[in-house]
């Protein structure tokens, strides 16, 4: 059943309004893959904001024209699953976690905003650390200084206070 020309622009238009806010645009195989395997794939990349669409490559080849994705366009050829992420790392995490369970899901490579990826540079952005993790370890770098100088400063109260019973306490061992 093939689509008619209203149709394929319809998806063209839906890609490349996908393609304007991303930030990352992977390419995997899907060769071979039960419907149950699929299913479960596509509902761990909407829970992580990846969008995922199996397309014919030349439409895919339409919505990348004019994108920083254009130069993915070379790379397509064969049965291809595509995946339009928001955040590149956590569009890759669910790719690659999913090809490490499924043979039959091959990761082949990517693109970033005016850069290509290969299938190692995917795998090696899905064992980075995810933004949320990033902006963790962000905040507590920039709490440690503040802490270190509220302890610093709590220090001096507290060693007066310690002075002070010790004082007291050798005054009262001296009177007994």
């Amino acid at each position: 059943m093939s689509l008619t020309v209203e149709q394929k622009q319809a998806i063209v238009t839906e890609i490349a309004a996908k393609l304007v806010g991303a930030q990352a645009v992977m390419v995997a195989e899907n060769r071979g893959l039960d419907v149950g395997a699929v299913t479960d794939l596509r509902n761990k990349a909407r829970q992580s904001g990846l969008y995922l669409r199996v397309l014919k490559n030349t439409l895919a080849r339409r919505a990348l024209k004019g994108t920083p994705f254009e130069p993915l366009s070379g790379e397509l050829s064969g049965p291809l699953m595509y995946g339009i992420a928001q955040d590149p790392v956590a569009g890759a995490k669910v790719l690659a976690d999913f090809a490490k369970a499924h043979e039959k899901f091959v990761v082949r490579g990517g693109a970033l905003p005016n850069a290509m990826m290969s299938p190692a540079d995917v795998k090696a952005l899905a064992t980075m650390p995810s933004r949320e993790e990033l902006i963790a370890k962000l905040l507590g770098t920039m709490q440690a200084p503040v802490a270190q100088l509220v302890r610093t400063m709590n220090e001096v109260p507290s060693k007066f206070v310690r002075a002070l019973a010790a004082v007291r306490d050798a005054r009262e061992k001296a009177a007994a």
